[in-house]
């Protein structure tokens, strides 16, 4: 069987519909005392007209059925007049934000992280919307729900200078990725996704402080090697231009002990105090 798709309604004006069934049923009314089987028929009429008349309002829709058969979609919004014996379920097409419940979820490395993210939709197929599924603000939070977890899992918090994407450094990206697999997930119930975005990442409290340690840990290893590599560079230019300008001669030991004082100047975390050798460099 196939999947039952969204269609354009059979509907009238309801500003046509209305009048006349005011007048069939004042005339019924009227004509019943006189004749009442024509009375009779035109009160008939004249109710069932009246039933037809269905209003939509801005954002909503009116999805018709008559004897459990899809009839179609009414959109066009104001007073419509539709088949009396249909039923108008009604379907709003504002859009809505659903936002997840924080989730513990373990990522790609398997550290326990907390996430949590804001879905932004809107219902763009109402049959689908309507029969796809029970009940479809339901399907939306429990399929946003699962692509969290699912993302989640399948992305280390924190890359660590590798090249792979990581939750935390790659969050466009990662953004992308997770509005497309809920908009994959949601597209049975008719729900177009407008935008995701991820509200809450962070590790779980058990491992919080560990990993901050561990950060921090590795900042000041990178802060040490930037260091190292800047201060190397300064020693070797000094040590060139030194020599190009001809200011003094350096054999190798001496080299290497001027190597070891500019790098203990430039590293060292704490102020340097200098020291007056009044003799020579191997007294």
């Amino acid at each position: 069987m196939d999947a039952i798709s969204e269609r354009t309604a059979k509907s009238l004006p309801g500003g046509v519909a209305l009048p006349v069934g005011l007048v069939l049923v004042v005339g019924g009314a009227v004509t019943l005392g006189a004749v009442p089987p024509l009375g009779a028929v035109l009160l008939v009429a004249g109710v069932l007209v009246l039933g037809g008349l269905t209003a939509v309002a801005p954002g909503q829709t009116r999805v018709v059925t008559l004897f459990g058969r899809y009839l179609g979609t009414v959109r066009s919004n104001g007073l419509r007049w539709v088949n009396p014996f249909a039923k108008r379920q009604r379907v709003s097409t504002r859009i809505r934000n659903h936002e997840t419940v924080t989730l513990k979820v373990n990522d790609a490395d398997g550290n326990p992280i907390e996430m949590a993210a804001v879905v932004v939709w809107q219902v763009a197929d109402t049959a689908k919307s309507v029969y796809a599924v029970e009940d479809v603000v339901a399907f939306v939070a429990k399929q946003a729900e699962t692509a969290v977890r699912h993302i989640a899992g399948s992305y280390p918090y924190d890359a660590r200078g590798e090249t792979r994407l990581s939750l935390r450094e790659n969050a466009e990206e990662i953004t992308g990725r997770l509005s497309a697999e809920i908009a994959e997930r949601v597209s049975v119930a008719g729900v177009a996704v407008v935008e995701s975005r991820v509200t809450r990442l962070s590790y779980a409290p058990e491992i919080a402080q560990v990993m901050l340690r561990r950060q921090q840990a590795d900042a000041v290893v990178s802060a040490r090697q930037r260091l190292v590599e800047g201060a190397v560079g300064m020693v070797h230019m000094a040590l060139d231009q030194l020599a190009e300008q001809g200011v003094v001669e350096l054999d190798e030991e001496r080299k290497a002990t001027m190597v070891s004082n500019l790098l203990v100047v430039l590293c060292s975390e704490s102020t340097t105090q200098p020291v007056v050798n009044t003799g020579t460099l191997y007294q």
